[in-house]
């Protein structure tokens, strides 16, 4: 690990580096094994000097990226790689690792809208991606970057990381097509089926653990002590510059307009971090000329962060997560605190929280429209609805809510929903199917009683 302020690769004359969040002087390689400031302990941020970017014009960064989206060029068809100068552009194409993660849908929720009151409401599908979550786009780069690390002699043998599942499945995948051991740390008996078995079929090292998924975080942050292992969880900001890109395809989806609202559900607060990071890029270069209100949706039983908000963010608040069905987001001390503020503070954003059966009942109510939702973007609708509810968000403002995961990963949620199973849930759309005897009176039966409640 790096302990001084410049690191030793001649980093002077690049333009894209890591610095230190909280503004400490140096800069360090991004192909440096460093993930915090070696002066203050702050995490540190890949910046990219703006001025070399300002040699081309916002109309000519738009007809560039317009050009490469959906192509099969290598790399450009990613929705990552398509905006590679933004991201890390000293990569070499033979060490990009992509699954042409990106470019998902963005779901005008026609119906859904309609009965909340928005009409103009959008749900940028990130589960429609190769394992099914946005973690893909942060994994993307990362794996990249150490692919070309270790071209290029590093000490780094494996890359690890501690997950509540979505996270895991990423590392595994783009690992293993990388042809790099990865390590796994899970906390035993927290995470789907669904979620379990991904990185156990791509070939990664699975430890599940007695703990929640912060003491795995303290694990694996001891593990990567060692320099051959490489620490994959976003505290590591090579995971932002991927995910970062969700807010730029959002704006490039609009024809560059800039949505009044982007309601997304938070964990460990990397993912909100990165859309404003995103945002900064796209305002700093004259893309856009104003920032979208960012609202952080959490758990009521995992809410860190709503309870920092509450007190103004004075203090950091840590607690331990209680169990909640969305799990890829049952956190009690979010690693991206510090940039997840700053998020909020200046774009005038807010926190909420929505409880198990808000969160339960949201996911229901937007499936019965023609969606598949997670559990995770049931509580970012929860918390759509309560600011509705409240006069927050109005009628006539463009909102869009970040799914951030496939409903398919979650097939336990569903079942015990529509079974009337889940605790602290009050199924009110349960709909479980009914047996019945092969007898077409009875199906006939049946069915007119079904249709007579319409």
């Amino acid at each position: 690990m790096l302990s001084a302020v410049e690191s030793p690769s001649k980093i002077e004359s690049q333009t894209t580096y890591f610095r230190c969040a909280a503004g400490c002087p140096g800069k360090h390689s991004i192909f440096d094994v460093i993930y915090t400031c070696p002066i203050c302990g702050s995490l540190l941020e890949v910046h990219h000097e703006r001025e070399p970017l300002k040699e081309r014009s916002a109309s000519e960064w738009k007809q560039l990226f317009a050009s490469r989206a959906s192509t099969t060029t290598w790399p450009y068809g990613s929705g990552v790689w398509g905006l590679r100068e933004w991201v890390i552009p000293s990569l070499a194409d033979e060490n990009v690792v992509s699954m042409f993660e990106g470019n998902t849908n963005l779901f005008w929720a026609e119906r859904l809208g309609k009965q909340l009151g928005v009409p103009d409401l959008w749900i940028k599908l990130c589960g429609n991606s190769h394992t099914g979550s946005f973690k893909d786009l942060g994994m993307t780069v990362l794996v990249s970057v150490v692919k070309q690390m270790m071209a290029q002699g590093s000490s780094v043998k494996a890359v690890a990381c501690a997950s509540t599942g979505d996270t895991s499945a990423a590392l595994a995948a783009y690992a293993a097509y990388a042809g790099i051991p990865a390590v796994i740390f899970l906390p035993a008996g927290k995470v789907s089926t669904a979620q379990l078995i991904q990185p156990v079929a791509n070939g990664a090292h699975v430890l599940a653990l007695d703990t929640d998924f912060d003491g795995c975080m303290r694990i694996v942050k001891e593990v990567t002590q060692d320099d051959s292992i490489y620490l994959a969880n976003s505290m590591n900001s090579l995971r932002i510059e991927g995910q970062k890109t969700v807010g730029i395809e959002i704006v490039r989806q609009f024809d560059w307009e800039v949505p009044d609202w982007i309601i997304i559900p938070v964990g460990n607060l990397g993912n909100i971090s990165a859309l404003y990071k995103g945002f900064t890029l796209m305002k700093d270069l004259g893309l856009i000329n104003r920032m979208p209100r960012l609202v952080a949706a959490q758990a009521a039983q995992a809410n860190p962060f709503y309870q920092s908000f509450k007190n103004g963010f004075k203090e950091k608040v840590t607690i331990t997560a209680q169990d909640t069905l969305a799990n890829a987001i049952r956190i009690g001390d979010p690693v991206s605190y510090s940039k997840a503020i700053k998020a909020i503070t200046e774009t005038d954003g807010i926190v909420e929280q929505a409880t198990e059966n808000e969160l339960a009942e949201a996911a229901a109510t937007a499936d019965l429209t023609g969606m598949f939702t997670c559990p995770h973007t049931g509580v970012a609708l929860a918390v759509l609805t309560k600011l509705i509810n409240r006069g927050v968000i109005k009628s006539s403002d463009k909102t869009v809510v970040v799914s951030t995961a496939h409903g398919l990963k979650f097939t336990d949620f569903k079942v015990g929903y529509h079974e009337s199973a889940l605790k602290d849930v009050d199924s009110r759309h349960a709909n479980p199917a009914v047996h019945l005897p092969a007898d077409a009176d009875a199906v006939k039966t049946e069915i007119e009683k079904r249709l007579s409640r319409l």
